[in-house]
């Protein structure tokens, strides 16, 4: 049986502005009060998982600490055609000054020698409570990369990624239309319909 949240207040564990904006856009109607761990003043703690999974709690665990109720999340662009790179390392690509322009450029470059452009987003979410406590849930949207990046919305990778079924990248997707089929978003009804419905 999943724990029911009945707190108020939650710490959003991220000190990315795009995901603290998305996430936060998503919580809205649940009328629960958010703080990011950047306002908190909280470290963001090394992410020493092997996944998705285990890095989202990691990182709520860390937040949770703050005594708040913490929810995170991982997330990142797997390439069929490298071995699902950059995947857990999606971030990391983007260096210290988080040049996601820079990271795009990289993915580009490397699959030059293939046609193969199959890719997906994975999202994983992980809510923890001072107690340690934790529900985690996974989304996944697939589609394939393009060049050269398009659209001046989203975040991160989002100006190349095209979701199956559609010709336009999440970076030219309105915001409200992303959040009704993005990875994050299918991660967030598994975590609402489980931890919220009640």
């Amino acid at each position: 049986m999943q724990r029911q949240f009945r707190e108020h207040r939650l710490v959003l564990a991220s000190h990315n502005p795009g995901k603290v904006r998305e996430i936060s856009a998503l919580l809205a109607p649940l009328k629960i009060e958010v703080i990011s761990a950047a306002a908190l003043g909280l470290p963001e703690p090394e992410e020493t998982s092997a996944s998705f999974a285990g890095n989202a709690e990691l990182k709520a665990r860390a937040a949770a600490a703050s005594g708040l109720a913490a929810l995170a999340d991982d997330s990142g662009l797997c390439v069929a055609a490298l071995g699902g790179a950059p995947g857990i390392h999606s971030a990391r690509w983007a260096g210290p000054d988080k040049d996601f322009g820079k990271a795009m450029a990289m993915l580009e470059d490397r699959l030059q020698k293939t046609q193969d452009r199959r890719a997906h987003f994975v999202c994983a979410l992980s809510l923890c409570w001072p107690d340690g406590h934790c529900e985690t849930f996974e989304g996944e949207v697939h589609g394939r990369l393009v060049f050269p990046p398009c659209g001046g919305h989203g975040f991160g990778y989002d100006p190349i990624f095209v979701p199956d079924g559609y010709d336009k990248t999440f970076g030219e997707f309105e915001p409200d239309a992303k959040h009704a089929i993005s990875h994050r978003a299918i991660a967030f009804k598994k975590m609402i319909d489980a931890c919220f419905a009640n």
